[in-house]
């Protein structure tokens, strides 16, 4: 019994020994290589990185976005009544012009109530004759000279009626321009929801396209913008025409209608087009590296230096090229922004410029 409770207290000091070390033993400093070095501890860190000072530039504001090309005039031909195509007078990708007849659906029906209806104008126009004639002479009363008259006017109003009926069953191009492929061949039955073919005219083009809203002060008509389209290399340039009078509340955007000619027929409708938009020139504008703009949840931030140390600020920016931001608010001139390390920056911590760019 001895060696058993012998045993356990020896398991116990043993035990003791370690929960002793553990809580205490690390708590001791050791000495030599392990001490921290003045100057290098986490109270003091110090940042290599690199830093532009920025100064006021001359700068032509541009933004870059994307539209498309629209027609000047397109309609999908349509007729007006309904019956059988007796010819057709187009060939299809061929140029017409405004008024030619395209289409011509039977109208032989009403060709009869025409001819029908001029016989009878042209009876009744003899009789007002000799009834005015009579009146003159007061061989009949104004009365029965009226009741003539009215006939006729009835007559001519049908002859009229049937006239434009007969015009339903033409159809012309309403402007001149290149039509498409036809959907219908002749003698087929056709009704107003048929669709015979597109009209179209393309020249001059043009390009619809939307801008935020902050700069739709700076845009008016006769604004000049250039562009490209895929499949050529071409440059184009048109002219801003119509800008709609209130702003997208869904996209926060204006919407926009520029013109360009279009006599060789290179800008298709439907294609997608790559605008450039000018929007003036700014003698003082503030610009910095685009990797230097860090962006965050409410808005975006850069990092400058003071007192040797980083300090974040939060800024607004406007038009960016393809390597450079425009700062309209948030530094001033003569402000050093750093450009590198941006990921280890933190508030406050010590920075030393290795490569300082004026």
């Amino acid at each position: 019994m001895k060696i058993k409770y012998f045993i356990y207290a020896a398991i116990i000091l043993v035990v003791g020994y370690l929960v002793y070390n553990r809580i205490y033993g690390s708590a001791t400093p050791t000495a030599g290589p392990q001490q921290a070095r003045p100057g290098a501890g986490a109270g003091n860190p110090t940042l290599s990185v690199n830093g532009i000072i920025v100064t006021p530039q001359e700068f032509t504001e541009r933004i870059f976005i994307t539209g498309n090309i629209v027609a000047n005039e397109q309609v999908d031909l349509k007729p007006e009544s309904s019956g059988k195509i007796t010819q057709i007078y187009f060939r299809e990708g061929s140029n017409v012009s405004r008024g030619q007849l395209l289409v011509k659906i039977n109208d032989n029906e009403l060709q009869a109530q025409l001819a029908k209806a001029k016989n009878r104008q042209q009876l009744a126009e003899q009789q007002e004759f000799r009834q005015r004639q009579l009146l003159q002479r007061e061989a009949v009363s104004q009365q029965d000279y009226d009741v003539v008259l009215a006939e006729l006017n009835s007559l001519k109003t049908e002859t009229q009626l049937i006239q434009a009926q007969i015009q339903k069953t033409e159809i012309r191009a309403p402007f001149s321009g290149t039509i498409g492929l036809r959907s219908v061949s002749v003698g087929d039955y056709v009704t107003p929801s048929s669709t015979i073919s597109k009209l179209v005219n393309i020249n001059p083009a043009k390009i619809e396209f939307s801008i935020p809203e902050r700069y739709s002060s700076l845009i008016q008509n006769n604004t000049k913008i250039t562009f490209t389209v895929v499949g050529t290399e071409r440059t184009f340039e048109g002219t801003v025409f119509a800008i709609e009078p209130k702003i997208d509340q869904t996209t926060r955007t204006i919407q926009l209608k520029a013109i360009s000619p279009n006599s060789n027929g290179l800008l298709l409708p439907g294609a997608f087009a790559r605008i450039e938009l000018s929007l003036g020139k700014v003698n003082d504008a503030l610009m910095v590296p685009t990797q230097a703009i860090i962006p965050e949840a409410t808005g975006q931030k850069v990092f400058i230096v003071r007192n040797g140390k980083a300090q974040s600020v939060a800024v607004e920016i406007g038009t960016r090229t393809e390597s450079q931001i425009q700062i309209t608010k948030g530094i001033s001139a003569n402000d050093t922004v750093i450009t590198s390390g941006i990921l280890q920056l933190r508030p406050g911590i010590g920075v030393q410029i290795n490569n300082l760019k004026l």
